[in-house]
Formats: structure tokens, C-alpha cells, sequence
């Protein structure tokens, strides 16, 4: 066994060695003592009063070694003889025996029970020395306590363990070391495993309710759980449930499920009722936990007043954000949702939060991308919960599995229009549809279609991109196509996890645009033609269409010597050339002088009693002669070579010899051209044929040589 020993160093009293009188004593004004344990060797350094070393006394010391019991194991004198240097004295031991002792580990733990506290006992083989104990508990979340001794133990052995949980394991050891002179602890003694006694269920459980509809009332699927501040302190070997009507209060409904349920159901009618449940373990029930049902009248009428929308929640990649309104007078609010929405049951969780709280996120390890969870959130006052809002939503969403099934395509010379199925948008579906992408191309070049968006495939090749936003679209039309052309496309949904590759194209031609060709002929063709045409018969066209009239400023007819009246040039008969009349027939001579005489009577007597008319002539009139006796017509030719703008106020149509020149203007016979010449047909000839004869030989030849149709300038 090893030993703790304790040093003490005796300054005996001293005489000096040079006279007889009595021994003076010294006290020891510092000590120090260290222990060499390789070499098991003591190191005792001292010092007395500086007197001591300015008289150079000679000094005597005796030094024992003893044990912690006090037992002594050494005792040696020491003489020397000080200087005034005031040099510190040192003496060394070396020890047969160790110079360490510490207590062997506690063994023998055993634990005793009270109302809140554990009184864990052990034993000590050192009966006789005075120990410092302390203990080390391991709690089930893995974390240590240390317990110490209240005082200094030499009889009893023993610690009090506090604040530990009813009915749950612990484990504990123990070690000490020497109450006095302490130098190290002993070794930790070997574990104890403990359990705390059991006490009654503390705290309430959490429960939560599922209401269906049935025929003559419902059935509820009641859920519960541990919830933080319940504490089962036993172990729970039944849930008592008991359910009662809120109006008469009726005899109660009770069962009573093993440990290992945690949800039942039952049915009820459309009455309010409370339903309350609690645990048991082998000394007592928990406090009850109550929820009350509304009737099913008043159910139906909230949810009818509210026509909830469900609506899109976004995941953040650890979980699903839930938002909500608050509302006014609300103890808490419920969120419950499926953990696997697919299976049944759907394995329903729930959650509570506080009156002050309006957004939480929900995490699970049960989430999982591509899995649409749906969450109800409930406002709770006074044991009444009613649903406020429905959220719907995923932890990640990804791309639609399938594309959309075009079922019709119709074909324009420069569109094309795709007709699809309504796209499935239930809960196997992994993402929220968003809306779709047309995909188009030309397929020998890339595309380039306006209102597109460029899409680059990987292997280099572009696309015309077109977007729908509006998932509930079922066809589309792609515009600005070119005719006669072979095109690629394609139909893709999309999430907002994106769409899968583009893998197959559906391909279409366009027809030819013969509309084109047609408008190529109208205007292209057609106009061609009428040119050349037109340019080939321009003379006769413009003969015809905008023919020349002669100007009578330009006729040979005013080719004279000037001899003027006033402003006006005035036409000498000398100095005129007039156009050839000729008249075969020498009666007719007659007849026409008859004729110009007549012409001076008034201008409108003589109009309205012939009843004029301009009658132009051709060759092909005679044609319509007939042997049919005709009445008498008068023929009347324009000659705009001789039309002037002189006023003459003598009778236009009286023969030159009449006219009268005894004014005193120069002596010159003037002689005015007539507008009209009037040929008496048919009187002169006896038939039509002579008629048609005379008319043969009347020709009128005009000084410019141009046929002008008879009408005044």
C-alpha cells in the first residue's frame, strides 16, 4: 500500500560555540519541500533570521519524518554554522519507503430511495482516515453530474443524489481522496446502474381529431402524444378514453387501448361533444387531456361561409414554410399534415403554436422531393379548434413525368395549331403545373420566329421557344411560318422544377401557298401585260384616249398680213386661204345662197323652226340610205380653223357682198368666216341615191389636215 507521509522540520534551540551561556532559538522563516520521485527522494530547503546569519552562530537542527498518522519514521541533527552571506540551508533524504499515498477506489455501491432523493452508499477500505468523497451520475440524454460530500466522512460512506426523474435509468460511481493534506483522488469505483421509483403521469398528453361525415352523424379518428411537458414517470400501460355530450351530459362513453395505440375511433352523432383522454401507469392517470367537437350543423356552416381556397406553399430545402392570418381570441393554432400522403393510413401529424405566432416551418424526415404534402391550419379557443386556412405544397418540386398528348394538328400556309389533352394536375403529380413550352424549328436551319425566345439544344441546334403561363391552355398556334417547308416541334409541360428533355419531335409540312401565286398573276403578271400592250398601241391608244386638238393659234389660217381692230387681228378676204368646198351640183350652189340669205333672220326664230343639230359624217352613213322618200335635214359643220373671238355685229351668215363697208374704217372688205355651214340635204336631189352621191362629193378639208370631232373650242 502506499503511503502519504508529512515532513516537519524542527529548529532546535542553539548555543554558540563560543562561550558558555544559554542556547538561543531561532524560528524557521521559510520552508520548502520537494519529493524527487524517480530517485524516492526527499528535498527539505530552510532559512532563519537574518541576525542569525550577521552573528555566524553555530546552529543545531533536528528533522523527523513522519507519517500522516503521525507515526515518525525518521529523525536526524543537523549542525552548521551560518555565514553572512545569508545563503538558505538545504538537507536531502532519501526514503526507503514511498513517499505518495492516495485511498484504493470505493466498492460495494448500493442505493437507497426516499420521497425526491436517492441516498447511494459504498464502502472504504481505509477505516481510519478522513475522506472527501465525490460522485459522478450519468443521465440518459449522456450527460454527467457530479454530487460531493457534504463534510468530511470517517465512519459513513455516502452521498445524496437530487433532482433526478421518476422511473429513469441512471448509472453512478464514486471516488475520494484524503479530507486532509489532500494530494490526489482515488480511482473511480466500478458503475452502478440505477431507476428511480415510478410516480404517477405528469403533465397532459397531446391529442388531435380527424371528422368525417357519415350517415346520422360522424366518425372521429381521435390521435395522441407525448408532448414536451408530459412526463409519463412509469411506464404507461393504458390510455383511458371518454367521450360525453356538452348539452345533457349524458352517461359517459369510456374505452380503454394498450400502450402501443396512439389513435383510435368513434362515432357520434351531429350533437357537440367532449372527449377527453389521458394515461395510466402502475401508480396513477395523468391529467386529462379535453378537446370539444363542434356540431355538425355548426361545422357545416363554417366551412360553408369560408370556402376555403388551398393554396401553393414553397419548400426551402429543410422543410415547408406555413403562413397564416391571426386571429383575434385564439388560445393557439394546429397545423397537421400526412407524413406519407399516399398510404393509408397517412401516418397524420400535428403541431401547436402559440397566439402570438402566424408562420412556421415544418420539417420531417418523411419529406421527400417530388411528393405533394397537403397542411390544414386550425385556431383553437377554449378547447375548440375550426379550420381557418389549407395550404398545399412540396419540399422540392420536379418536372412532370409525362408530356402532353397532342391530339389534333391543323396546318396553315404560314401557322400551325396544336390542340392537346387536359394535362393531369392531381396529387401523383411531382410539381405544380405552371404552364407549357411550344418548341418549333425549321428542320434543315435553325429558327428565328418572331415573339420567340431562343432555346440551344445540346447538341448545338436552336429553337423557336414559345410560353404559355396558363396551365388550364389546350392548344396554341405558332404563327409566321414559312409555306412549302418542313418543321419540327414539340409540346412540353412545365413545373417549377422545370421540364424534362426534349427527346421526340413531332414533324409537319406546310402546303404551298397558292394564294400567292394568284396574287403574283393579279399583281405581277396582269399589269406586265397590260403594258406591253400598252406600250405596243400608244399611238392608237392616246389617238384615242387624249386626242389632238388643234389650236387655232397654230392654224395656217392665221398665216396673214396684220391688220388689226383695236386688239383684235383682224382676216382680210384678200389674205385668206380658206379651207375647199366643193359642190358638183350647180343647183346646189343655188339652194346654198338661198339658204345664207335665210340666215339673217334672228338666231333663235331660225333655231327653234329647223331644229339644229351638229351631224358628223363618215362613209359608212350612206350605207343607211333607203329608197324611202325622207323629210328635209339641214347638215351643220364646225370649222374650228375659222372660229374667231372678233365680235362683229353685222349677220355672220350674210354672203360676202352684202356686207356692209360704208363705216369709215379702212376701205377693205371684211369678210367673217361662219361657224356653221348649212348644207340643205335631200331638197336638191331627187332620191336618196342622188342625195347620197351629192354628199360623196362634199368634202371639207381643214388647213392642219387633222379630223376633229365637231364641237367648239
Amino acid at each position: 500500500m502506499m503511503n502519504h507521509f508529512m515532513f516537519l522540520a524542527v529548529l532546535l534551540h542553539l548555543r554558540t560555540a563560543y562561550s558558555q551561556q544559554e542556547s538561543f532559538v531561532f524560528p524557521v522563516t521559510y520552508l520548502n519541500v520537494h519529493k524527487d520521485l524517480a530517485l524516492q527522494r526527499l528535498l527539505v530547503e530552510w532559512d532563519v533570521g537574518k541576525s542569525a546569519h550577521d552573528a555566524e552562530l553555530v546552529m543545531s537542527f533536528e528533522i523527523q519524518v513522519r507519517r500522516a498518522d503521525e507515526a515518525i519514521v525518521w529523525t536526524e541533527f543537523l549542525n552548521v554554522t551560518l555565514d553572512k552571506s545569508g545563503k538558505r540551508l538545504r538537507w536531502m533524504w532519501d526514503s526507503d519507503l514511498p513517499l505518495e499515498f492516495y485511498p484504493l477506489p470505493p466498492f460495494q455501491l448500493w442505493e437507497e430511495y426516499t420521497d425526491a432523493e436517492i441516498e447511494l452508499h459504498w464502502e472504504q477500505k481505509e477505516k481510519e482516515i478522513e475522506l472527501f468523497c465525490q460522485a459522478e451520475v450519468w443521465q440518459p440524454d449522456g450527460k454527467a453530474k457530479l454530487y460531493n460530500s457534504s463534510g468530511t466522512q470517517l465512519y459513513r460512506n455516502s452521498i445524496t443524489l437530487g433532482r433526478l426523474q421518476p422511473y429513469t435509468s441512471y448509472t453512478a460511481r464514486v471516488r475520494c481522496g484524503a479530507a486532509k493534506h489532500f494530494w490526489r483522488w482515488s480511482e473511480w469505483s466500478k458503475a452502478h446502474p440505477f431507476r428511480t421509483k415510478e410516480i404517477a403521469p405528469s403533465g397532459k398528453l397531446d391529442i388531435w381529431r380527424e371528422i368525417k361525415p357519415v350517415l346520422r352523424g360522424r366518425n372521429v379518428t381521435l390521435f395522441w402524444k407525448q408532448e414536451t411537458g408530459f412526463q409519463a414517470n412509469g411506464e404507461i400501460i393504458s390510455y383511458e378514453v371518454t367521450w360525453e355530450k356538452v348539452v345533457d351530459r349524458s352517461k359517459p362513453k369510456h374505452i380503454s387501448l394498450s400502450s402501443d395505440h396512439n389513435s383510435t375511433r368513434i362515432s357520434i352523432d351531429n350533437h357537440p361533444y367532449r372527449i377527453s383522454i389521458k394515461a395510466r401507469n402502475n401508480v396513477g392517470y395523468s391529467h386529462p387531456s379535453v378537446m370539444i367537437i363542434p356540431g355538425a350543423a355548426d361545422t357545416e356552416k363554417k366551412l360553408s361561409s369560408s370556402e376555403l381556397k388551398e393554396e401553393h406553399v414553397n419548400g426551402t430545402g429543410n422543410g415547408i414554410l406555413i403562413s397564416w392570418k391571426p386571429r383575434d381570441k385564439s388560445d393557439r393554432y394546429i397545423i397537421d399534415w400526412c407524413n406519407f400522403p399516399m398510404l393509408q393510413p397517412c401516418d397524420l401529424q400535428w403541431k401547436r403554436f402559440g397566439p402570438n405566432t402566424s408562420s412556421a416551418l415544418i420539417k420531417s424526415a418523411a419529406f421527400v422531393p417530388g411528393v405533394r404534402y397537403n397542411f390544414r391550419i386550425y385556431v383553437s379557443a377554449a378547447n375548440r379548434a375550426s379550420l381557418l386556412e389549407k395550404k398545399t405544397g412540396y419540399l422540392k418540386e420536379l418536372p412532370p413525368r409525362f408530356d402532353p398528348d397532342v391530339k389534333k394538328v391543323e396546318l396553315g400556309y404560314h401557322e400551325v395549331t396544336l390542340y392537346w389533352d387536359a394535362y393531369p394536375t392531381d396529387e401523383m403529380h411531382p410539381g405544380f403545373l405552371r404552364g407549357y413550352h411550344v418548341y418549333v424549328s425549321p428542320v434543315q436551319e435553325d429558327c428565328n420566329l418572331k415573339g420567340s425566345k431562343k432555346h440551344v439544344l445540346a447538341g448545338g441546334s436552336v429553337l423557336c421557344k414559345f410560353t404559355i403561363e396558363n396551365p388550364e391552355e389546350r392548344s396554341y398556334t405558332v404563327k409566321h411560318l414559312m409555306s412549302n417547308t418542313k418543321y419540327k416541334l414539340a409540346v412540353k409541360a412545365y413545373t417549377g422544377g422545370g421540364e424534362t428533355p426534349i427527346i421526340n419531335f413531332r414533324y409537319i409540312d406546310t402546303p404551298t401557298d397558292s394564294r400567292m401565286l394568284y396574287l403574283l398573276v393579279l399583281f405581277v403578271v396582269v399589269p406586265s401585260l397590260i403594258m406591253a400592250v400598252c406600250l405596243w398601241k400608244m399611238k392608237w391608244v392616246k389617238d384615242c384616249c387624249c386626242p389632238v386638238i388643234p389650236s387655232p393659234n397654230k392654224s395656217k389660217v392665221l398665216s396673214f398680213q396684220e391688220f388689226k381692230i383695236g386688239s383684235e387681228k383682224v382676216l382680210k378676204l384678200s389674205d385668206c386661204i380658206p379651207d375647199t368646198l366643193v359642190l358638183d351640183n350647180r343647183a346646189e350652189t343655188k339652194k346654198l345662197h338661198q339658204q345664207s340669205l335665210m340666215s339673217s333672220m334672228p338666231t333663235e326664230d331660225k333655231m327653234d323652226d329647223e331644229n339644229l343639230s351638229s351631224v358628223y359624217h363618215n362613209e359608212n352613213e350612206e350605207k343607211s340610205f333607203t329608197s324611202t322618200p325622207t323629210p328635209q335635214t339641214h347638215t351643220w359643220f364646225e370649222n374650228f380653223a375659222y372660229s374667231s373671238h372678233l365680235a362683229v355685229e353685222t349677220n355672220p351668215y350674210k354672203a360676202p357682198e352684202t356686207i356692209d363697208i360704208g363705216r369709215g374704217e379702212p376701205s377693205a372688205a371684211l369678210y367673217q368666216p361662219q361657224y356653221y355651214l348649212n348644207i340643205l340635204n335631200g331638197a336638191a336631189a331627187s332620191s336618196p341615191g342622188e342625195a347620197a352621191g351629192r354628199k360623196n362629193n362634199l368634202r371639207y378639208i381643214s388647213q392642219t389636215d387633222v379630223h376633229c370631232i365637231g364641237r367648239r373650242l
